[in-house]
């Protein structure tokens, strides 16, 4: 991952480090840098497969996936660092797997913040792991509850079916690497009528932390945070405050 400039700033606000859900790139994550209005330095976590690291090889696995990166993504955030983790999805157990890895370094993470996703012992029932590309799709639009356009123009949808199918595997496959539970607060986010996650599973989350936990709801689905962005930044400074 390329790692942004570092700055004396960085010693007085803690890092927001955004983990991405399937199919997503960092880029998903930029507008948060304006919306987040100076509270963090705003990262994003560019996994193998897309944007910047088109070229490379996606993972199938969680903890393989955090495991390897993670190296970077600690000299990223700087020796020292205060960091808020945001995952949602996919992105919620890779920053899971993330908070033991960093918390095991010279990184403080201060906050776990999980967005769309059951406890990480709760494996999805409806799976979209190895069907037919085109009932794969109609899967995942299914969960998503809405299709990306990108996927009907074919030379788009060439490039961004192999990275989905790959992240679809390693989410819908993970095991956490530890049953431990990790020290930091987690506060776990969820879309009011997500018809994929329920409140109760959403709310696990609280069996995998010794620390504070907390938990808060959106209008909208599965994918609320698309429209409500700067409502999310708000709730997860008031948590971190």
């Amino acid at each position: 991952m390329n790692a942004p400039d570092m700055s004396a700033e960085q010693g007085e606000r803690s890092t927001l480090l955004c983990v991405p859900f399937a199919g997503a790139g960092a880029s998903f994550f930029h507008p948060w840098r304006a919306l987040s209005a100076g509270r963090w330095r705003v990262v994003a976590f560019e996994l193998p497969g897309r944007e910047r690291r088109m070229l490379e090889t996606p993972y199938r696995n969680v903890v393989e996936a955090a495991t390897k990166e993670v190296d970077d993504i600690a000299a990223t955030l700087g020796d020292g660092a205060r960091a808020v983790l945001f995952g949602h999805s996919l992105g919620a157990v890779l920053a899971y797997e993330l908070a033991h890895l960093l918390s095991a370094r010279e990184v403080r993470v201060e906050r776990l913040v999980v967005s769309g996703s059951p406890g990480p012992w709760t494996q999805r029932e409806r799976r979209a792991t190895g069907l037919p590309d085109e009932e794969f799709l109609a899967r995942v639009e299914e969960f998503a509850g809405f299709r990306h356009e990108a996927l009907d123009h074919p030379e788009m949808r060439e490039l961004i079916l192999p990275v989905l199918q790959a992240d679809c595997e390693m989410h819908e496959n993970y095991l956490p690497s530890t049953d431990e539970p990790v020290s930091v607060p987690i506060c776990s986010l969820r879309g009011s009528s997500d018809g994929l996650v329920s409140a109760e599973q959403a709310q696990q989350w609280r069996n995998a932390t010794t620390g504070a936990f907390s938990y808060a709801e959106f209008p909208g689905d599965h994918m609320y945070l698309v429209d409500h962005a700067r409502e999310v930044l708000d709730v997860i400074e008031a948590e971190s405050g």
